[in-house]
């Protein structure tokens, strides 16, 4: 059967775009395109029997192509999207110690930040002053291009006390793993994770390993810092190449990782030339300064407020790893930071006072959703209290049903910095309240079940005791474990 002339000049003129789109001759093979999805295609001149012989010529030509070199024109139309992709723009673009590309992805996002996002990159910007001139000096210190700070502005916006879904905290946005890899203390009374110092210390070593594991490719690093290391290394395999923008074209890697590069690099793009993108009118705060003093012993804030000059909120602004109202205990030479200009009048005044006057026990209070078989008693025994003080706290007498009641309830916050790393670790949401007991002469671990109100599988289970281990006088273990949910204190469950 004769082919039709129609069809014949149709794949010819498919194949030559191929040709144009493999030399990367963006605009013809466009206009081709365009040509051929034109309606009523005219054939060309002279297309009679002895042109006809010569296109089943060239389409048996054509027939001889591997299959992979044929194409619909819908693959056609996104062959060439791809490659306009790709295709730099003849702008300039601004000088930087990262690569910066443009591309649509990246367009995207710089449209983005300058309309539905464009308040909240004002208050980016507007935190940026304060703290990107001392994280880039601390990425210059380790080595790395000044630039990377840009990584935190679309981590967290320089929000010190940022959470994420996945419980990434601070600045730099590190889940408890990856910031203990890097020595940042995790606990119950300072989370490192939010000292913008320590923290971005902590992502200059992290970019740093990144970017030798993916041999010099910062785009790879960056989306290593968003995914994991693994997780790109997989792709890379998976994908048979090293170009992020190929492997993002993928289904594998999810879609904030494949929006974290171009998220990125609109971000330094914008950052770098404000006015040029329309935000000529931010409000940018001053620069971070303090002076660091070093506490010897667990020191109250509001003391070293009073003791330097200054506000009690401003010492809190300056030290966001702080999670209670002191400073940590046992953690001796504890580097504190106090307003610059302040440090000689506070080591003068606090030298004048005595080690335990620098330190007031604070007694917390939160809530316990009471249980069917608890009483004032045990609940009492629960919290280091009496059952006097429960009533007092609560208005009841000893005789009140208090089942299905909500008690307020006095709790220290206390860490066992022994078991600090498998405390650290739990996967119950919330945050952990433990209380402790001193094993003294005699004690037993039926007869502490007995006077706490515990099985003796719960106390065995919280303190990793197996068998019948004897329990040695001195030691800490703990007899309570609660989790603070939704604004109540909730027995935490077997597993620790």
């Amino acid at each position: 059967m004769p082919i039709n002339p129609a069809i014949k000049y149709g794949v010819i003129v498919t194949s030559v775009l191929l040709s144009s789109l493999q030399a990367h001759a963006v605009e013809p093979a466009q206009a081709l395109l365009n040509e051929l999805a034109r309606p009523n295609v005219a054939l060309p001149a002279g297309s009679g029997a002895p042109a006809l012989a010569a296109l089943d010529d060239e389409l048996k030509a054509e027939e001889d192509l591997p299959p992979a070199d044929f194409f619909t024109l819908e693959e056609a139309r996104e062959n060439t999207e791809r490659n306009t992709e790709l295709v730099l723009p003849d702008i300039d673009l601004p000088l930087s110690d990262i690569p910066l590309t443009l591309n649509n992805k990246v367009e995207y996002f710089i449209s983005y930040f300058q309309t539905s996002g464009k308040q909240s990159f004002s208050r980016w910007l507007s935190r940026s002053s304060r703290y990107i001139p001392m994280m880039k000096e601390i990425l210059k210190r380790q080595g790395m291009p000044e630039d990377l700070v840009y990584v935190a502005m679309i981590e967290s916006g320089f929000h010190m006390h940022a959470k994420s879904w996945a419980n990434a905290v601070g600045p730099w946005q590190f889940v408890s793993g990856t910031g203990r890899r890097y020595d940042l203390r995790i606990d119950q009374w300072i989370d490192e994770r939010k000292d913008p110092v320590k923290a971005t210390t902590a992502a200059a070593l992290y970019l740093k390993e990144l970017y030798g594991m993916f041999k010099g490719d910062w785009y790879l690093a960056a989306a290593g810092y968003n995914a994991g290391e693994n997780k790109i290394l997989r792709a890379i395999n998976m994908y048979n190449t090293s170009d992020f923008w190929e492997i993002s074209r993928g289904s594998y890697l999810k879609r904030e990782t494949k929006e974290y590069v171009p998220k990125l690099l609109a971000a330094a793009i914008v950052a770098k030339d404000p006015a040029r993108y329309g935000f000529s009118d931010i409000a940018y705060l001053p620069p971070i300064e303090f002076d660091t003093v070093i506490i010897p012993s667990r020191t109250d804030l509001e003391l070293v407020a009073k003791l330097a000059g200054t506000t009690y909120d401003a010492v809190r602004d300056l030290n966001p790893d702080l999670r209670h109202w002191s400073t940590p205990p046992n953690y001796p030479d504890y580097e504190l930071k106090i307003p610059k200009g302040t440090k000689n009048l506070f080591e003068m005044e606090y030298a004048k006072i005595p080690a335990d006057k620098r330190f007031t026990e604070k007694v917390l209070y939160t809530r316990y959703a009471v249980r069917k078989k608890d009483s004032l008693k045990s609940i009492a025994r629960r919290f280091g209290t009496t059952p006097e003080m429960l009533s007092e706290l609560n208005g009841l007498s000893q005789k009140s049903r208090i089942v299905g009641k909500s008690l307020v309830v006095p709790i220290r916050k206390t860490v066992d910095f022994s078991n600090e790393g498998r405390t650290a670790r739990r996967s119950t949401p919330g945050e952990a309240f433990a209380k402790y007991y001193v094993v003294k002469k005699g004690d037993t671990l039926t007869s502490l079940s007995k006077q706490f109100n515990i099985s003796p599988k719960l106390l065995s289970a919280w303190n990793n005791i197996k068998g019948k281990l004897a329990l040695k006088p001195g030691s800490r273990i703990i007899i309570a474990r609660f989790i603070e949910k939704n604004g109540e204190m909730i027995p935490a469950g077997e597993k620790s």
